[in-house]
C-alpha cells in the first residue's frame, strides 16, 4: 500500500534514538508530505470519492452512448431495415463489418491528439461528429447509403473508447484503475439493455413524418449524443492539476499520488515513446487476448437480439429478453473489477471470465434445451464483457511513460477491434436458429485468449521475481536513480508489473 494511504504511527513522531535505514527515510518523507496535507487513509478515500462522483457517471454516460450509436443496427434489423433497403445475402453482415476497420484506423491517432490536444475539447469533437452521422442514418434510402454511413460513424467514434480508458489513467493510480474502468464499461451492457427497452418503444414510430421505425432509432439517439456533446464541452476537466473542482491541496496530493505510482517516468509528449510502444511484444501479446474477447463481444452485442429470437420469441419479445444477460453482465463487469483492484491482480481474473464464457459457449452448442440456452447467454456475456476493463486496465498498468501508455492502449483496443470487422460474419442467417458454426469460432477465440493470459501471468511472475532478485526494492531508489531511467518505462528497473 502507497504511504499516502497509511496513517502515519505515533502521530508520524520519529524516534530518533532509533537508527533508520533508507527505506525508513523515504517513508518518513512521504508521511511528513501526508502530515502536511492532511491525507490519510480516510482522507485519501474522500478524495478519490470526490474525483469519482465528478469523473465516472458523465464518462459511463458517453459510452453508453458511443455503444449504443454503433450497436443499434442490430435492433434496427428487427426493426426492418434489410427488407426497407432491399438488402440481401451478406449485406447486413457487411453493414456490421464495415464499420471497424474505420473505427481502429482512428483509434493511435486520436490518442495522440488527446495527449496534444484537451480532452475537454477533443472528446465533445469526436461526439458532435458521430452523433451527426447517426442522426443522418437515419435518412439513408439504399444499402450503399448505410455503408457510408457506417464508414463515417466508425471513423468518428473510434477515439473515444481508448481515449477515455488512457484519461483514467491520468487521474488514478494502477491499481485504482480497473474498477473505474470497469464501471466506464458497464456503460455498455447498459446500453445493450437499455437499447432493447428503446428499441422496442421507439419502433411504435414507424411510420411518423414518413419515416420506418429502424429509422427513428438512428434519428433520436443520434439528437441524444448531439446534445449531450455540447454539454461535454463544459462538463470535462482536463486534468488533475487543472481540475477546477479540487482544492489547491487536493490537486498536489492526486499528482503526488501518481508521481509516486509511476515512478516519476517520463511524461512529455515525444514520438520516440510512440516506436517503443510499438515495439514492446508485450502490448502484442495484448492485443491478441483482446481480439479474442472483442470478437465474440461485438458479435453478441449485434446479434443477441437474433440469438434469443431463434429461441422462439417474436421480434418485440426478442429485444425484451435480450435484457436480463446484459444486467448480469453489468454486475460481473463491476464485481470483477473491485475485486481485482482490491488483489492487485489481473491475470487470473481473466482467466476465470473466459472459461465462464467457455461453459456458455459448450452450452449453447450442445443443449436443445432453450432455458438452458437461454441461460449459456448469460454466462457467455458475464465472462465476456468483464474481461474488456479487465484487459485494457492490465495492459495500461504494464506500460511505463503516458505516451507509450497512451499508444499501447490503442493499439491494444484497435487490434481487438478488429474483431468486430469479423463479427459481423460470424452469425449467419442460413446457420439460425443454433448458429453452431458461430458459437463455435467464438469459443475457439475465447479458448485462445485464456491460454494467453495464462502465459502473460507467469511470465510477468517470473520477470518481477527477476527483478527483485538482480536489482534492489523500488521503493530504495532515490529521486535521482528514478530520474535516470525515466524514459525507459517498464524497463526501468525499479518498475514491477502488475500480474
Amino acid at each position: 500500500m502507497a504511504a499516502s494511504d497509511k496513517t502515519p504511527p505515533n502521530g508520524g513522531v520519529i524516534d530518533e534514538k532509533q537508527p533508520q535505514s533508507d527505506f525508513e527515510e523515504v517513508e518518513d518523507t512521504f508521511r511528513h508530505d501526508l502530515e502536511v496535507h492532511g491525507f490519510d487513509a480516510n482522507g485519501t478515500k474522500r478524495l478519490l470519492r470526490k474525483i469519482d462522483w465528478v469523473l465516472l457517471p458523465f464518462l459511463s454516460f458517453l459510452y453508453l452512448l458511443s455503444f449504443l450509436d454503433r450497436s443499434n443496427i442490430g435492433n434496427a434489423k428487427l426493426a426492418g431495415i434489410e427488407e426497407d433497403l432491399n438488402m440481401e445475402g451478406y449485406d447486413y453482415n457487411i453493414a456490421v463489418a464495415v464499420f471497424f476497420p474505420f473505427y481502429v484506423a482512428a483509434e493511435i491517432p486520436s490518442n495522440l491528439a488527446i495527449k496534444r490536444f484537451r480532452p475537454s475539447v477533443w472528446i465533445p469533437i469526436i461526439m458532435i461528429a458521430w452523433g451527426i452521422v447517426c442522426t443522418l442514418m437515419g435518412i439513408v434510402d439504399n444499402f450503399g447509403g448505410l455503408l457510408a454511413a457506417r464508414c463515417a460513424l466508425g471513423l468518428a467514434e473510434g477515439g473515444l473508447f481508448p481515449g477515455i480508458t488512457y484519461y483514467i489513467t491520468l487521474w488514478y493510480r494502477r491499481h485504482e484503475c480497473g474498477l473505474r474502468m470497469a464501471i466506464f464499461f458497464s456503460a455498455a451492457t447498459a446500453a445493450g439493455a437499455f437499447g432493447g427497452f428503446l428499441a422496442r418503444a421507439i419502433m411504435e414510430m414507424d411510420g411518423t413524418a414518413g419515416r420506418p421505425g429502424w429509422a427513428w432509432i438512428f434519428i433520436l439517439e443520434g439528437i441524444v449524443t448531439l446534445v449531450v456533446a455540447f454539454v461535454a464541452f463544459w462538463l470535462m476537466h482536463d486534468y488533475p492539476h487543472t481540475a477546477k473542482f479540487l482544492a489547491t491541496q487536493e490537486k498536489e496530493e492526486v499528482v503526488r499520488r501518481l508521481e509516486h505510482d509511476r515512478s516519476a517516468l517520463a511524461d512529455e509528449f515525444h514520438l520516440k515513446f510512440f516506436w517503443h510502444a510499438i515495439g514492446d511484444w508485450k502490448i502484442w501479446v495484448h492485443m491478441f487476448i483482446t481480439i479474442g474477447i472483442y470478437t465474440p463481444l461485438y458479435s453478441i452485442s449485434i446479434f443477441l437480439p437474433s440469438i434469443v429470437k431463434g429461441l422462439g420469441y417474436s421480434n418485440t419479445d426478442a429485444q425484451l429478453m435480450s435484457v436480463p444477460p446484459y444486467i448480469v453482465a453489468c454486475v460481473a463487469c463491476i464485481a470483477g473489477g473491485w475485486y481485482a483492484d482490491k488483489r492487485g491482480e489481473r491475470g487470473v481474473f481473466m482467466i476465470g471470465f473466459c472459461m465462464v464464457a467457455i461453459i456458455g459457449f459448450v452450452l449453447l452448442m450442445a443443449s436443445n434445451n432453450n432455458a438452458v440456452k437461454y441461460f449459456g447467454c448469460f454466462l457467455v456475456t458475464a465472462g465476456i464483457y468483464p474481461n474488456v476493463p479487465q484487459g485494457v486496465a492490465w495492459n495500461g498498468n504494464n506500460i511505463g511513460g503516458s505516451v507509450k501508455r497512451g499508444v499501447g492502449i490503442a493499439m491494444h483496443v484497435g487490434f481487438g477491434n478488429l474483431g468486430g470487422a469479423i463479427a459481423g460474419f460470424i452469425y449467419r442467417s442460413h446457420d439460425a436458429p443454433r448458429y453452431l458454426s458461430g458459437h463455435g469460432i467464438l469459443l475457439a477465440t475465447t479458448v485462445m485468449s485464456m491460454c494467453l493470459c495464462a502465459f502473460m501471468t507467469m511470465y510477468l511472475r517470473k520477470e518481477n521475481k527477476r527483478r527483485d532478485e538482480k536489482h534492489k526494492h523500488p521503493d530504495h531508489y532515490s529521486h535521482e536513480e528514478r530520474h535516470a531511467e525515466r524514459e525507459n518505462g517498464d524497463n526501468a528497473t525499479f518498475f514491477r508489473y502488475t500480474v
